[in-house]
């Protein structure tokens, strides 16, 4: 089984960052820096189907949580802190259920331990639309991908994805076509009995609705130390939006 593309960056106790659905280890670059400026040796992956990483035709949490264990123990890691973001924050919660004794603490961004609907489907249509082996620059497809997704952010983070297959063929580092047909194991949830008893952090941002005041009592069931903040100024991105507070919750926490 290949192990998990990352970027490592500084030195001193384990942190684990994973990304969210269709993003890549280089959306947390900056934030990983700073974590590595506190004295931290920060590993960004890149999740399966995603950046760098290896392809493959499967794809749900179980798989995601047994790659981050299979990457801990080839880069001889013992106790990290795990970090995850939307669908890496779902994969973190799985993780630390799974294997606590290499959990020192988990903090979880926008996402709750609960199902949620598939509601990425204009954002894959609009992808799939794109005649990608006919586009030659990023401004191109931008104009294309406009047409189906209006947020300039969105299709900012969506095109950081594509990169020089060779010259003049432009692709996608994401496996667009495996992830269109599991779209449902995006929105599930962690075991109905998972639990993680250690130190948790969960970051809301305070425009975004994956993370609502009805939710807490569920991860409290899940994870009876968990404290749940708010992140102002910022949506489900909120690491990109508001990266000065999130940093501060968050090395607050860690620290």
């Amino acid at each position: 089984m290949p192990v998990l593309h990352s970027n490592i960056l500084g030195e001193g106790q384990p942190i684990i960052i994973l990304h969210g659905f269709l993003g890549m280890s280089d959306n947390w670059k900056s934030m990983g820096s700073k974590y590595a400026e506190e004295g931290f040796e920060v590993h960004l992956l890149d999740l399966r189907n995603h950046g760098k990483s290896f392809h493959s035709a499967e794809f749900n949490y179980d798989l995601l949580a047994e790659d981050v264990k299979q990457y801990m123990d080839y880069h001889h890691l013992g106790e990290a802190i795990i970090l995850g973001h939307s669908m890496g924050g779902k994969t973190a919660m799985l993780f630390a259920c799974r294997y606590p004794q290499l959990t020192k603490k988990l903090i979880v961004a926008d996402i709750a331990p609960k199902f949620y609907p598939p509601h990425h489907q204009d954002i894959i249509n609009g992808l799939n639309a794109l005649n990608i082996k006919n586009i030659s620059s990023r401004n191109d497809a931008d104009e294309q991908l406009s047409k189906y997704i209006k947020n300039v952010g969105i299709r900012q983070f969506l095109l950081k994805n594509l990169y020089w297959e060779e010259k003049g063929v432009l692709g996608f580092r994401f496996n667009l076509e495996v992830l269109s047909g599991k779209m449902e194991e995006i929105g599930e949830n962690i075991g109905s009995t998972d639990t993680y008893t250690g130190p948790t952090l969960f970051l809301r941002g305070d425009r975004s609705e994956y993370i609502t005041p009805d939710d807490l009592a569920v991860i409290k069931r899940h994870f009876p130390l968990a404290t749940v903040e708010t992140i102002e100024k910022s949506g489900h991105w909120l690491h990109a939006e508001n990266p000065t507070q999130f940093f501060e919750k968050s090395i607050q926490f860690i620290k």
